[in-house]
């Protein structure tokens, strides 16, 4: 899959990172997944897609705001300043150009099923290691937000017959 970054490289990057830039890395992904969701739920709507999926896409689009907030809110209480991260998020793929057809959303909802997965993975690997407990627990917390943004979008694909 070519659109997926390099994952151990990111991997290698965030396990170098403080407390402070894993929390702003991870406020940068939720911001690009907000938008990500967002405009896959829009494309779904127009394509005439089933409004469960077209829910489950702004269903996972609302919660990455959600986090957004919440998170940007805790770092500027501790740090006092606003976050920043110039490392790409692991679970954003660009699929958005290839899906143009109502037949192409299986293929979407698999790649981005298989986004989420590499994402918890990596989230997981991260946890064992860092020596931070604190750091260990926001990747550990991180890992989870994934796994449940999988299993929106699995119960979606197999909805839809995958």
């Amino acid at each position: 899959m070519s659109e997926l970054l390099d994952v151990d490289e990111t991997v290698e990057r965030l396990s170098k990172l403080s407390y402070a830039e894993a929390l702003a890395y991870w406020i940068e992904s939720e911001r690009e997944e907000t938008e990500f969701y967002r405009q896959l739920a829009e494309r779904a709507k127009n394509l005439g897609l089933p409004e469960s999926l077209v829910g489950t896409f702004e269903k996972l689009s609302r919660d990455s705001e959600r986090h957004t907030r919440e998170l940007t809110r805790l770092f500027r209480e501790s740090y006092s300043k606003e976050p920043e991260s110039d490392i790409p998020p692991i679970e954003v793929l660009s699929v958005l150009e290839e899906f143009e057809r109502a037949d192409q959303v299986e293929e979407v909802l698999k790649t981005a099923m298989e986004s989420e997965l590499i994402a918890m993975k990596a989230y997981k690997t991260l946890a064992e290691k860092v020596e931070d407990p604190k750091l260990k627990e926001l990747y550990l917390k991180l890992a989870e937000v994934e796994k449940t943004h999988y299993e929106a979008l699995k119960r979606e694909y197999k909805r839809l017959g995958g």
